[in-house]
């Protein structure tokens, strides 16, 4: 690779880091202060605004390959993407800071990302692919997830800001003063309206040029096309997931934290695979039993860590991290 073409692609990563740091910075601030004006919990933004936004690379690069026949690369981008959401940065999330299981996300969120990891999969060996009729139902679902979420949060919401003032009535925001100090000041909303807009175009223009350099160094090291798409394709329509979530740790933000990369993964099927099949149906895939196998199984790790256990810790995320490395040593060393 010539000296110029190294200098360029080193500042497009560069580029691309800072786009995405400031990016999900702008989505969080904004998220959580819609979800304080409009008294929805910071888990239902996690679950549906922050998810919906971060998970904008992957509906672009699926549609896209769906208009140019490349179905494969559809499919296997929401798979290969649900596995690094789950193993990677969740398990750098846990080793940074271990994150709390919301009862909510227990009762109904974990559940309905598992039910979406089984049906994905049951509809692949049944159909051999994603067909129209299956789309249409995953993209029924994906409505029916979203309403119920938003509904049950507001009602929520709402009867423990009557419980707070119940309960608090020395204080005029039933907040304690001493919290109140350390958080942020929420914006108004046209402010936070333009944060989360300006923070899903620096995502996604930072994950593309984050992706057009590590695309070039891998074809520059004879790295083959079909590691670079089920690894480094697979990260950068991640990478907006990884900077909300790791950004979101950092603030103590655990509920958007979690919440992001749960529903980004019902998001990819529901939605993408809604979405694409009904413009081109998936069918005839050679997608491999491996990928499914990885993807149900860091998926439902996820499920029983949430379900019996109070918190995402350390040691289950280091299990979830060294789970993707192995996974991705398989690939490199199988395919290269």
């Amino acid at each position: 690779m010539p000296i110029l073409d190294i200098f360029r692609n080193l500042g497009l990563a560069a580029l691309g880091v800072a786009l995405l740091y400031y990016g999900a910075e702008f989505l969080v601030r904004g998220g959580v202060s819609l979800a304080l004006k409009a008294h929805i919990s910071r888990l239902v933004i996690g679950l549906t605004l922050a998810a919906f936004a971060t998970s904008s690379p992957e509906l672009v690069v699926s549609i896209d390959s769906a208009w140019r026949g490349s179905a494969d690369i559809s499919l296997g981008n929401v798979i290969g993407s649900n596995i690094c959401n789950v193993a990677l940065i969740l398990g750098l999330c846990a080793l940074l800071r271990p994150m709390p299981f919301h009862a909510n996300l227990k009762r109904f969120d974990l559940p309905v990302m598992m039910f979406a990891m089984l049906a994905l999969t049951g509809f692949y060996f049944l159909s051999h692919g994603i067909n129209r009729w299956e789309g249409l139902f995953f993209f029924v679902c994906i409505l029916a997830y979203t309403s119920l979420n938003v509904i049950l949060s507001k009602k929520q919401e709402a009867k423990k800001a009557v419980e707070g003032e119940a309960k608090n009535n020395e204080s005029e925001s039933g907040v304690d003063p001493e919290i109140a100090e350390s958080m942020e000041k929420p914006l108004g909303v046209p402010l936070a309206l333009l944060a989360v807009a300006g923070g899903v175009a620096m995502l996604v223009l930072g994950a593309k040029s984050f992706l057009i350099s590590a695309v070039a160094f891998a074809n520059a090291f004879g790295i083959s096309e079909a590691v670079t798409g089920l690894t480094i394709v697979a990260v950068g329509t991640s990478l907006p997931e990884l900077a909300t979530s790791f950004v979101a740790a950092l603030k103590g933000e655990n509920d958007i934290a979690i919440g992001n990369i749960v529903g980004s993964n019902i998001f990819n099927v529901f939605c993408i695979l809604g979405i694409v099949p009904m413009i081109s149906p998936l069918m005839g895939q050679t997608i491999r039993g491996l990928d499914f196998a990885v993807m149900l199984g860091v998926s439902g790790a996820l499920f029983l860590f949430g379900m019996f256990g109070k918190r995402l810790n350390r040691v289950q995320g280091a299990l979830l991290l060294a789970a993707y490395i192995a996974y991705t040593t398989y690939l490199v060393m199988n395919h290269a």
